[in-house]
């Protein structure tokens, strides 16, 4: 009998045993070391490929024990795609298209970065038109349903116009200014650079641009919620690093030219060229500034605005009811939307950690 105790004690000990070793290499297995992150060509994702050739991530990710891979996608929509296909971690995209695809797609996001908002990089340009009113009838070429559709809708809008005023072609942003410069395109709504490109182009007027939308164009740093919550010291990086750069933008000095001339090349202009969009570009260069922006009135109503567009354009699918179906999530826990499918975050924490030096 007390073998047999013995013997079933001893297995009941080592199930025991080995579902602890389960459960702990399933809680180990949440937890990654290498990460990689996308962007592509913006004035206001350009710092990313800076502070990666400065090392500036290799320095924060070795503080924290984990590596960051920071990777080039040529085509903006293309590089929010991936993200949303579980390519990357991490993904620069605009306010509206961090909603409309990866949110309206499932995948739960958070904003761990308020990086900027546009001031009139966004703009509607056209070789016919002076003024919003005189779009009527026009064809305008842009990329469909995305932070350019958004600005167009919102130009009408103002306007006392519709969409149905108008005509639509979807145009990729790596196709707009070639596009423009032939003769059956007379209207594109696009960002810079490429309206920086197309305005050098004679007869062209700025109809309409972001400036007229003021912080309502914003850009964040959008990561995965999951891996976010697993592995904090992804959030911690890049938050640090990112702050560096905003540091070193704003210094008087020869390191500053540097770092901005480095983001000029890569973005295919020259210093004086990249400053332009810098000067249209409303940065928060301080956590503490982008921590009181994320918190306030404005970028509720902003996102409640995108959601009602999402929803009207059908991005929310077929069983979306109204513009509450997806559930966006504020530092205070207040909730725009439906609070059992909340799919964008917006999480102040590593921004808080980066305004009291605790990174």
């Amino acid at each position: 009998m007390k073998s047999s105790n013995f013997t079933k004690l001893f297995k009941l000990l080592s199930v025991i045993v080995l579902f602890a070793g389960l459960s702990t290499t399933s809680l180990f297995a949440k937890t990654k070391k290498d990460f990689k992150i996308a962007w592509s060509i913006y004035v206001g994702y350009m710092p990313w490929p800076v502070i990666d050739s400065q090392k500036i991530l290799d320095k924060w990710g070795k503080k924290y024990g984990i590596n960051i891979d920071v990777v080039q996608i040529n085509d903006y929509i293309e590089s929010i795609n991936q993200y949303s296909a579980g390519k990357f971690d991490g993904c620069a995209m605009a306010s509206f298209d961090s909603l409309s695809i990866p949110a309206a797609g499932g995948v739960d996001s958070t904003a761990l970065i308020l990086a900027d908002y546009s001031n009139g990089n966004d703009a509607i340009l056209s070789k016919t038109a002076k003024t919003v009113k005189e779009l009527k009838g026009e064809k305008i070429n842009l990329i469909e349903l995305s932070i350019s559709h958004y600005l167009l809708a919102r130009a009408l809008e103002l306007n006392g116009m519709s969409e149905r005023d108008i005509k639509t072609e979807n145009t990729s942003d790596s196709d707009m200014v070639a596009a423009y410069g032939t003769d059956d395109v007379t209207t594109v709504t696009t960002w810079k650079p490429q309206v920086s490109e197309i305005e050098k182009i004679p007869n062209t007027n700025n109809v309409f641009n972001s400036s007229n939308l003021p912080g309502e164009i914003m850009d964040f740093f959008i990561v995965n919620t999951k891996t976010l919550k697993d592995n904090p010291a992804f959030g911690k990086a890049l938050v640090g690093a990112w702050y560096e750069m905003m540091d070193l933008m704003t210094q008087k000095n020869e390191k500053a030219k540097e770092v901005l001339s480095q983001m000029a090349t890569d973005s295919g202009t020259d210093l004086n060229g990249f400053l332009s969009q810098v000067k249209t570009t409303h940065f928060f260069y301080t956590p503490k500034e982008a921590v009181e922006y994320v918190n306030g009135k404005k970028i509720k109503d902003t996102m409640k605005f995108m959601a009602e567009f999402s929803f009207n354009h059908g991005l929310y699918g077929d069983g979306a009811t109204d513009y509450k179906f997806v559930g966006i999530e504020f530092p205070n826990g207040e909730v725009i939307g439906d609070k059992n499918n909340i799919k964008l975050r917006f999480d102040d924490t590593y921004m808080k950690m980066a305004e009291n030096n605790n990174l």
